[in-house]
Formats: C-alpha cells, structure tokens, sequence
C-alpha cells in the first residue's frame, strides 16, 4: 500500500538522467493558441446552442461563471508550473503532491476529457457539416446519398 502513495519530492522532479528528458517544444503562443481552439471549438460553436436553449438569456452569466472558474485553473497551473517546472502537467504535480495513485487516476482522468471534448467537438462541426451539405444539395442539385455499399 505505501508504494501507491508514494511521492517524488519536488528536487527529483526536475532532475533527470542524461537523455531521458521530455523536450519542451512548445511556448506560450502555441499554448494560448491551443487554448482559444479549445474555447472556439467547443464552447462557442456546439455548446452556445445547448446552453442558450436551457439557460435562456442568462447563458451570458453562465459562461461568465466559467470563465471565471477556468481562469482559477489557469492561475493554478501557472503557480503549480513554476514551482515544479518539469513536463507532465497534472500527472506530475499530482504524483508530487498526492502520491503515485492519486497521479494515475489524474492522469487517465485527462485521457478521458480530452478524447470526451475530441468527441463533442466532432458532434458538433458534423451537424454544420450537414448542413452545408444540405445546402450544397438544395443549391446544385448534387445527389448526397451514401453508396448502396457504405449504407
């Protein structure tokens, strides 16, 4: 049991072998660029809908909240990224801070999110992706039917 709970201390965390280091390769435009697709694709292209058809108006209020929310996230991973500047992101702040099953839990907690946001985003430009076919349909009088072997 003490092996899952064990921890690296905040030393070991930027110290590695010779050669066994992840590359940093990205810099703080591609992760802001990263961020707003994040921000365009799901939130303001498939999620506006939804949220407006539930909340009314007050989705204004609701996206305010979570940008709000989002930007104590984003505090909290500028502070937890200087204290431990070493590649890993939530995994290895949580292996430092929790212990090593905590940091597995985290971590397949992120492969999780991101492939249910890859997922959402998808859902979401496939029906404006229908549509312009529909237009395209309606407009040159192309026929979109599926091959008799796809349906």
């Amino acid at each position: 049991m003490s092996s899952l709970l064990r921890r690296k201390s905040l030393d070991s965390v930027t110290v590695h072998e010779a050669g066994r280091s992840l590359l940093r390769t990205l810099s703080w435009p591609h992760l802001i660029a990263m961020g707003i697709g994040a921000i365009v694709g799901t939130g303001i292209y498939t999620l506006i809908g939804v949220g407006a058809n539930l909340a009314g108006p007050a989705v204004l209020i609701s996206f305010a909240i979570a940008g709000a929310v989002c930007a104590c996230a984003a505090l909290s991973y500028a502070e937890l990224s200087t204290m431990m500047p070493a590649a890993g992101s939530a995994y290895t702040y949580s292996y430092t801070a929790l212990g090593e099953i905590f940091a597995w839990v985290v971590g397949w907690s992120l492969i999780l999110e991101y492939s249910l946001v890859v997922s959402t985003v998808a859902v979401g430009w496939s029906g404006y992706f229908v549509g312009f076919l529909e237009w395209i349909h309606g407009n040159t009088g192309i026929d979109m039917r599926l091959p008799l072997a796809l349906s």
